[in-house]
């Protein structure tokens, strides 16, 4: 038994095959364009944030694109205010990054090299920002 290309394209449509396919890449395009827009410091935290969280395993692609576009919001709308990265991610970048996952993911495991990595980039890309510090104290 074979399906015309009509009645299988309707298939593939019904159950979101393709929808799952291109839906998530549209979605992570749009975030890298609008993170590519921050601030250069800001750019920095955003980049070793993302590359720590794609330790944790997804829930789903949906709550998986929503993540990374939680996470542009956050930092937009930080930059808007002159919020400090040290503000946002406080002492512990380790701890904020795995505080804001538990809602998008089922866990992961994260090497120790990667929450150094991260702790130094994000040192780093405060140590650009404590220009700011004097206008949001």
């Amino acid at each position: 038994m074979t399906m015309s290309d009509e009645e299988e394209y309707g298939f593939i449509e019904e159950y979101g095959f393709i929808s799952k396919l291109i839906g998530p890449k549209k979605r992570w395009r749009a975030y890298k364009a609008r993170t590519k827009q921050l601030p250069e410091n800001y750019r920095t935290a955003v980049e070793a944030i993302e590359r720590y969280m794609m330790h944790f395993v997804p829930s789903d692609a949906d709550s998986d694109a929503s993540r990374f576009e939680d996470l542009a919001d956050l930092f937009e709308q930080a930059a808007a205010d002159g919020t400090s990265i040290r503000q946002v991610v406080g002492g512990d970048p380790v701890e904020f990054v795995e505080a804001f996952v538990q809602n998008y993911s089922e866990g992961g495991y994260v090497p120790a090299r990667a929450r150094k990595r991260l702790a130094d980039d994000i040192e780093r890309a405060a140590g650009q920002d404590a220009g700011n510090d004097d206008k949001t104290a």
